[in-house]
Order: C-alpha cells, then sequence, then structure tokens
C-alpha cells in the first residue's frame, strides 16, 4: 500500500478526475430532483417541507486517506464498491414528517432506488445522533458508457442539524477525544433537540387543523418559532451550547 497520498493523486489524477465526475453527474441528477419538488411546495402548496438543501463531493485526498483507514485498495475499482459516501447531499426539513415524506418523494422517482436506508430518528445512534440515511443509486449516462453511482442523501430537521453540526465541530476540535462530561452534554443537547422536534410538530398539527377549520393561511417554520414555548425550548438548546463553547 502506498503510503503517500499525495503520489497517488499524481499518479492517478486523470483518472481520478474522470471517476469524480460521474459522481458529481450524480448529485446534479438527485439534486434536480430535490429543487423540482423545492419549487413546486414553494409556489403551489401551502406549506414546503424543504428548508435547505446542500451537497458534498468528497476530495480525492479524503476519499484515499478513508480507503486507508479501512484498509480498501488504492484502485478506483475497490474504491467504488468499498466506499459509498463518496457523493452527498443533505436535506433540511422543518418536521420530523417532513424527512419521511421527502423520502417518499425521493423513492417515487424511477430513475433513484434506494438501496439502504438506516433511520436514526426512529432508532438514534448512542450519542443522540438523528437523522434519516438513504443510499440511492442513479444512472450516469457518460459519452461512453453508462454507469450506477451511489449517493447519500441525509434528511434531517434544523434542531437535527444544529446539533449535529455542532457535535462535528466539537470531534474536530478535541480530535475525537472528547471529554466524557462533554460527550454527556451533548447528549443532553440531543434530547432537548429531540423534544423540540416534536413541540414543533404538535404546533404545526394543531394550527394546521384550526387553519382547515377556519380556512386560514398555515403559518411556516418562523411562525412557530415566535410561540412562547418554542421560543423557550430554543433558547434552552442554546444555552446548553454556549455554556460549553470555548475559544
Amino acid at each position: 500500500m502506498v503510503d503517500d497520498v499525495s503520489e497517488v493523486l499524481l499518479e492517478t489524477r486523470d483518472d481520478v478526475a474522470r471517476f469524480l465526475m460521474a459522481y458529481k453527474f450524480a448529485i446534479d441528477t438527485v439534486m434536480a430532483k430535490v429543487n423540482i419538488l423545492n419549487e413546486e411546495f414553494r409556489y403551489t402548496h401551502d406549506h414546503n417541507p424543504i428548508e435547505h438543501v446542500g451537497s458534498r463531493l468528497k476530495t480525492p485526498a479524503s476519499i484515499l486517506e478513508k480507503a486507508r483507514r479501512r484498509g480498501v485498495p488504492l484502485d478506483l475499482e475497490s474504491i467504488a464498491e468499498s466506499i459509498l459516501d463518496i457523493a452527498g447531499i443533505r436535506v433540511t426539513c422543518s418536521f420530523v414528517s417532513d424527512t419521511y415524506a421527502i423520502r417518499d418523494m425521493l423513492a417515487g422517482h424511477e430513475d433513484i432506488r434506494v438501496t439502504e436506508e438506516k433511520d436514526y430518528i426512529r432508532a438514534p445512534k448512542p450519542n443522540g445522533y438523528r437523522s434519516l440515511h438513504l443510499l440511492v443509486s442513479t444512472t450516469v449516462r457518460m459519452s461512453d458508457r453508462s454507469v450506477e453511482v451511489p449517493v447519500e442523501i441525509q434528511i434531517r430537521t434544523i434542531a437535527m442539524d444544529f446539533w449535529a453540526s455542532l457535535e462535528h465541530k466539537i470531534y474536530y476540535k478535541y480530535a475525537k477525544a472528547v471529554p466524557q462530561d462533554l460527550l454527556d452534554e451533548l447528549r443532553e443537547a440531543a434530547e432537548t433537540a429531540h423534544r423540540l422536534d416534536e413541540t414543533m410538530e404538535r404546533l404545526h398539527g394543531e394550527v394546521r387543523e384550526l387553519g382547515d377549520r377556519e380556512r386560514l393561511p398555515l403559518p411556516g417554520p418562523d411562525d412557530l418559532r415566535r410561540i412562547p414555548l418554542a421560543e423557550g425550548l430554543l433558547q434552552v438548546l442554546a444555552d446548553r451550547v454556549n455554556s460549553r463553547r470555548t475559544d
């Protein structure tokens, strides 16, 4: 196995570029589906479940480092078979029910095939992480061939996304050696975020029912955040996080 990742990159630069191009096109394909849903809900529905959409393509150095950690041979065929999160998309939703609605809509496309699903919302990880992970496959048609390319899709609520971003920063800052008391605080913060999601979902349902009866327009997340109880829960989460921040 080659020890110097930069040397591998130089020797296979053209092949790696073409390899990654297929993943970029796969991201473009799936992102087009998500963006269509986003635009449709924005203009023709009273509630848009999509708050934010982002994507990322792993860098060659990141891919090769992950391959080395897993003991995967440093050839493109082995990497393609073993590393399935090279292309990633994250959809942030308003409410927990929205995450499953988006999953169902994406899975309904004939050219997007769900090959694996990990539901960390109903069965969170021990550290409190909650998100819905889909591994999908889509066909990318290039000039000389067609290839099936995997794309990882993470679907989570605003509160889940906030917590996950904070956890990532903490693990990076402590080089993964996070003190136990801080890990305990993170788990508590995850529960706070979960309670917030439950409360927001309930409030949304109650206001939706009221709107249906009185034919009033449904409120969006910003309207719900102005409700005192929701604001209080948001403040609890913010205070807990800010109390542990260090320069």
